[in-house]
């Protein structure tokens, strides 16, 4: 049975020792020491993990299990409950109710209101100061020089950037780094041939981006090889065979070794080719809003990580092979021999893996490197822990933690870079803009044309793009569905960034009836339930980004945006706010909506969403 015990406010009424409204469950757990300390003469050190929200079918906002006390009181759990109720209720100007062993407190709206001015002015209201701790290390990106960005390197940007903002905003010292892939057998693919079938084509004859050049050769050496391949296998060699020895690949590995070598011809094409890709790579990541304090490149790293597995080979805890490759023998730890040098001396990712490892770890002893990396890589990340760790004895080992995501897929299937059937992120971003200013002059936003209008296309094309990517789970993989993403009424950015518009357009209707938000308004009677329920969404804010923080998942944060934005629209259409007589009511409702502003734009900003001011 449901005991109710309704306190009313009165100047004996206090929450103790606090003064900025912002951990109730701090407060609490406070409060219920001195309340046990009170009834029952015993000190004790609550666990937070007994105070909860309260359930959405039971009246109040917070809830105390009160098992763990009915030990100390000796008395059954709703009288515990009840006992207790009765004593904080009193401490944090809360009404009470008991069901069973939980005891459930509803603070007076004179607190919600309390919390929502304090943060009026709170423009970073939900992040958290910086603190001086060492850094966490995040890598994304990481492209190869052998093709322009596409969908799935969109994923992984978006991802990277989005958790890199919100540890920030978790007040970490963040350090942003790309690991350039400008090295290895896929970067001389397309430079032969290029030197094949290029005729000295460049970004200025051809209009293209370098990348997309590049990316042109590359899907044109797989179209050459394959035709080796299948004319080898038509003179009667295997097709396992064939594809090991077909002259394009054998001319590739050649021009690998002569890179590795030092040939001057071959590092100069090297070096053409690949500052042609950076020039595209940085337009790309300039209009999606990507950023590196550092960018590393392969080139400068593998060979310390050629001199790390020499230190192996030397410890006697990687070995040669008759053929002069060099292995790690992982059996023990349930994995298989790994290959860390090639038999003709080349290195392999793991190799630059370690060196690029290990010059981060001297370069800013990071408390954690986090590597953004699809979730084909999981073996790769497990074995570059075992290498580093327990074989090579360097604990940093341990601070790498593989940040592993699902694969972007499309309706038409899986992407191959290699033979051209790649979504270009280029291209689709183009799409997106093309596809919000289409629902823009469908709804009849802005003048087609205008500048204005081309701004805010880009902003809702762009932002459509990233939240729907950043609202699934980093673990799962997801279907890319470019018109859905785009849709002004479902859960999208457009949905949100159209909410956003319409609370500064009250906000500016506010301001031109000389309505003043800044200043305290006082309620005489109870906030409602749609009211008090939209101050709690905004009091949880600060805890959804510890929490993203904690689990590295944007999807926290857009689907909070999302219901955010969800509420208040419901709200807006069911709450007078204009046509309210009450004056401060009126003010507090504002009050609402402009601290909904805020944090609808903070929450955005996460995700690297910009929102509008009009719409």
């Amino acid at each position: 049975m449901e005991q109710v015990q309704s306190l009313k406010r009165n100047e004996n009424t206090y929450i103790l020792g606090i003064s900025n409204y912002d951990n109730i469950e701090a407060q609490i757990s406070f409060a219920l020491e001195q309340t046990i300390k009170e009834l029952y003469n015993v000190e004790i050190a609550v666990d937070t993990s007994t105070i909860q929200r309260t359930r959405k079918d039971i009246s109040g906002d917070f809830t105390i299990v009160v098992f763990p006390y009915v030990k100390i009181a000796r008395k059954a759990p709703p009288v515990v409950a009840q006992e207790i109720g009765e004593v904080i209720s009193h401490k944090l100007a809360c009404s009470f109710n008991v069901v069973s062993g939980f005891l459930n407190l509803t603070f007076f709206s004179e607190y919600w209101i309390n919390f929502l001015q304090n943060h009026l002015k709170d423009n970073r209201y939900g992040f958290q100061e910086h603190e001086a701790v060492p850094p966490i290390l995040i890598e994304y990106s990481s492209p190869n020089t052998n093709k322009p960005l596409h969908l799935g390197h969109i994923r992984n940007n978006l991802l990277g950037s989005s958790v890199a903002k919100i540890l920030e905003a978790c007040g970490k010292n963040v350090i942003k780094v790309n690991l350039v892939n400008d090295r290895g057998i896929h970067i001389c693919k397309s430079m032969l041939a290029w030197l094949k079938w290029g005729n000295g084509e460049t970004p200025e004859s051809s209009g293209l981006k370098g990348d997309h050049l590049v990316g042109n050769y590359y899907v044109e050496f797989d179209k050459h090889y394959k035709e080796e391949v299948k004319e080898m296998i038509a003179n009667g060699i295997a097709e396992e065979e064939a594809s090991k020895q077909a002259p394009l690949l054998l001319e590739a590995q050649d021009m690998l070794r002569r890179w590795e070598n030092g040939d001057p011809e071959i590092v100069g094409l090297w070096q053409k080719m690949n500052n042609w890709v950076y020039q595209g790579f940085d337009e790309t990541y300039k209009r999606l809003g990507i950023e590196f304090d550092k960018t590393y490149y392969e080139s400068n790293t593998y060979l310390l990580g050629k001199s790390i597995v020499q230190e192996g080979v030397e410890k006697k805890v990687f070995y040669k092979k008759e053929d002069n490759s060099v292995w790690v023998d992982l059996t023990e730890e349930g994995f298989d021999e790994k290959l860390l040098l090639r038999k003709d001396g080349t290195s392999v990712y793991m190799t630059q893996d370690l060196g690029t490892a290990q010059l981060r770890y001297d370069e800013f002893h990071p408390q954690q490197m986090i590597y953004v990396v699809g979730n084909e890589q999981n073996y790769h990340f497990d074995v570059l822990k075992l290498v580093l760790g327990k074989k090579l004895g360097r604990a940093f080992g341990e601070k790498i933690f593989h940040l592993s995501y699902g694969m972007v897929e499309l309706p038409s299937g899986k992407m191959k870079s290699r033979e051209g059937t790649v979504v270009d992120a280029d291209d689709l971003m183009d799409e997106m803009i093309s596809q919000a200013a289409i629902g823009t002059a469908q709804l009849g936003k802005t003048d087609a044309g205008s500048e204005e209008a081309e701004k805010l296309n880009e902003m809702i094309g762009l932002g459509a793009l990233k939240y729907f990517i950043l609202k699934v789970d980093p673990k799962k993989n997801m279907l890319f569905n470019p018109e859905e993403s785009i849709d002004f009424n479902g859960n999208t950015a457009p949905f949100i960034q159209y909410t956003h518009a319409r609370i500064k357009s009250l906000l500016r209707k506010a301001a031109a009836e000389g309505i003043v938000l800044t200043e305290p308004a006082k309620l005489t009677s109870e906030l409602s339930e749609t009211e008090t329920n939209l101050i709690k969404s905004l009091y949880e804010f600060p805890q959804v980004v510890l929490k993203a923080g904690d689990t590295l998942s944007p999807a926290l944060i857009a689907n909070y945006a999302f219901d955010l934005a969800k509420d208040f629209n419901r709200f807006y259409q069911e709450t007078p706010i204009f046509k309210e007589e009450n004056s401060e009511l009126k003010v507090i409702r504002l009050q609402i909506s402009h601290l909904i502003a805020t944090v609808l734009k903070n929450a955005m900003s996460l995700l690297g969403i910009d929102v509008p001011e009009k719409m």
